[in-house]
């Protein structure tokens, strides 16, 4: 490990396409996700997107909603912290 590297947990490449969703407008902005790890993952949205503090990461492709926590932002890029999974959201209509 790298000096510069301060993860504890290596994040595996991935390009995979997601959905944020809100539950306070109930809204959902696609985004997709850059590398993840079983703890989180970078996500690239697009730069005018709010994103809260908490909120739904759906996954189509995992068939699986990560509860995740806003952990830093950097342009159009978002890092995330995994604090549990949900089955596919029904405000999900995809």
């Amino acid at each position: 490990m790298s000096n510069k590297e301060h993860r504890s947990e290596h994040r595996n490449r991935v390009l995979k396409g997601a959905t944020i969703i809100t539950s306070i407008t109930n809204s959902e902005t696609t985004c997709t996700i850059r590398n993840q790890h079983a703890d989180g993952a970078e996500l690239k949205v697009p730069l005018e997107t709010r994103v809260p503090a908490e909120f739904l990461l759906y996954v189509p492709v995992d068939g699986i909603a990560y509860r995740c926590i806003t952990r830093w932002r950097k342009n159009d890029t978002i890092g995330v912290q995994f604090t549990g999974t949900e089955t596919k959201p029904k405000l999900h209509y995809g």
